[in-house]
Order: C-alpha cells, then structure tokens, then sequence
C-alpha cells in the first residue's frame, strides 16, 4: 500500500510541474540541457527509457538509478562540443540498504579563453575563461518489479569574467518496463529557478523545463532496441521565424513571408517533438547506436545544403569491469561533436 501511495505521489508532483511556470527553453544555464554521455547522445539525447544499471543515464533519468549500478564510477569528456568549448562529467554511484541507490555527478563546461575586447572592436589585452557547471545528487528506488521512480537535486552556476549566476532545480522521473521487453520513461526535467545573478543579466529566471516521454522495445527475434521519444510535452509550438529567411519563404511582390501551410506547420512541430534512435547488440561486448533528431536538424540546417545535422552515431565496447562508449553527433554545419565515456565497475576488482 505504501508503494502504491509514493507512486501516485510522485504521479502528481509530475503532473504538478507541468503548472510550472519556467516554460523556457534557452537560458544562460545551458548545462542542463545538453546531454553528458556517449550513450545518451548516440541514442537522441534524452532521458532513455532503460533500467539496465549504466550510470551514465542517470543525469537524464534519475529512475534509472538501481542497486546495479553500486560502486560504479563513470568518466564523460565533450571534444569540440563548440568552437572552444570542452565539456566534461564525473559520476558515482552507491546503494544504501534502506535509503535506496544514489548518484552524485559533477558536470563541467571550459568555453577557452576569450579576450577582452572594447565595444568597438578594439583588443584590450589580456583574457579571461567563461565555465558552467553544475552538481547533482540523484535518488531512485524500485517500487515493484515493474516500476521504479527517481530525483535529482541539482546546483547549476556560471561564470563569466566578473559575472556569476547560481539557480537550484530538481528532476523526477518515472519507469515502467513489462516482461515483454517493453520500457516507458517520463521525466519532468529542470523544475526551479535562479537564486541570485551578480553583474550578469538574464532574463530567462526560470530554469529550461521540460517534460519528456521515452518508449523502448526490444524486438523478441533480433539484437535490436528501438527508441521512440517525445520531448517539452509542456510546449506544442517548436518552430521559429527565420530573420535571415533562409529558406526563401519572401514574396518581394507582396512584400510579405508566405506562411507554410496549416498541415506543413503541423507535422513540422510534431517532428521537432520527436526523436528516434536504434541500439544494435553485436555479441555480448559490442554495440553499436544510432539516432535522428528533427528539432536539431530544423533550427540549425541551412536549407541550400544537404547535411547530417540531427544524425548521432556511436558505439559501445566492455572490457572486463570496463566499458568504453564513444559518440559522434553534428549539431550544426560547422563542426561534429566527439562524446568519449569510460564506465568502472569498481566491485570486478574486488
């Protein structure tokens, strides 16, 4: 009765998140939404829909935290996530007989060093390194052998020369898997706000929530997971007017933007939501990944240029007490992003 009651507890504070007011989506705390991991990049960045005891899905799905991933230890580094910009996280994991499974994670962002440069243009001399980080302690406990739930409790802040900004949030999330090699995940993502901002100015007070849904299936007679998921269920429009107009929608007769079609704008917003990815298992030590992401794919491809930009790929290799994960993904025309994650299992070397 008591599981019962934590879960239709948890339901409704779910639920209750979606009256939230932190509805955004860009902010200055921008570590909170890009994805930390090999494997959750390779697989579409988003809280994946999984209870197979790897740590590194935690940051995302903090119902994914399970007594499997005891004594684990996890190292992620980001290689040219931007122009200058390298991102790192460090993850461990420990289960308490009665409290449950924990999961502290540190995450890190370095934009290099930047120079300091008059409003005119004029170099000044002199540099200064912008960083992001945030710290999270992740809680989750399995209520049947069905159904799991999870928290994160989370500190972000930045700072930018003389700048810094700090804000607290939570994350709470849900997992079902059935017998059938079916798995559900819904997780209310960054619920809070800012706690203070000296000399920086954000307007976005609000942490960037999002509510998202992940389904995955096994298939009975081949080594394949599928992902299917659908992201900021809080928000239906996606879609944005393009200043440049990129895509040629100017009529020079009328003066005027043709507006796409009310269908065209329909299945462009439902695309944006979703995301698709695929899980391979090549024999018991290798696998390899893949996944599509319409959102990326539409805000940042440019329309006279065919490119892979949404795509992820990636794969897995264990060792021992060791697993090797590696991801490539393009979030623009510009440059890939090369996501490197070692995963220890400390309890093999006992």
């Amino acid at each position: 009765m008591k599981r019962i009651a934590s879960l239709f507890g948890f339901i409704i504070l779910v639920f209750t998140a979606l009256q939230s007011e932190a509805q955004v989506t860009d902010n200055i705390f921008r570590v909170l939404t890009d994805a930390n991991s090999a494997r959750v990049v390779a697989l579409g960045g988003m809280p994946l829909a999984i209870h197979d005891g790897d740590l590194q899905t935690a940051v995302f799905n903090p119902s994914a935290i399970s007594p499997e991933m005891n004594n684990q230890m996890t190292l992620s580094y980001v290689g040219d996530f931007h122009i200058g910009t390298n991102y790192a996280t460090a993850q461990y994991s420990h289960t308490f007989e009665k409290l449950g499974s924990f999961a502290a994670s540190v995450l890190y962002y370095n934009h290099g060093k930047m120079q300091y440069v008059s409003e005119n243009g004029t170099v000044e001399g002199g540099t200064f390194t912008p960083s992001n980080y945030a710290l999270v302690l992740g809680w989750g406990r399995e209520l049947t052998d069905k159904w799991s739930i999870g928290a994160n409790l989370k500190y972000v802040g930045c700072q930018y020369e003389i700048g810094r900004a700090g804000a607290l949030g939570v994350d709470v999330a849900a997992t079902y898997w059935s017998y059938t090699n079916w798995a559900f995940t819904l997780a209310g993502r960054n619920i809070g706000r800012q706690l203070f901002a000296v000399e920086m100015y954000n307007e976005d007070k609000w942490l960037p929530f999002s509510l998202d849904f992940m389904a995955s299936k096994k298939l009975a007679h081949l080594p394949l997971t599928i992902y299917l998921g659908y992201h900021d269920i809080q928000r239906w429009k996606m879609t944005f007017d393009d200043p440049l107009d990129l895509a040629g929608h100017y009529d020079p007769i009328t003066d005027s933007i043709i507006q796409p079609s009310k269908a065209a704008q329909f299945f462009t917003n439902l695309g944006c939501h979703l995301v698709i990815g695929g899980e391979l298992e090549l024999g018991k030590n290798l696998v390899l990944r893949a996944s599509y992401n319409y959102d990326t794919h539409n805000k940042m491809d440019v329309p006279a240029k065919r490119t892979l930009v949404g795509f992820s790929a990636g794969f897995g290799v264990k060792i021992k007490a060791f697993q090797i994960d590696y991801a490539l993904s393009r979030y623009n025309i510009a440059s890939a992003s090369h996501y490197l994650t070692l995963r220890v299992d400390l309890n093999k070397f006992k």
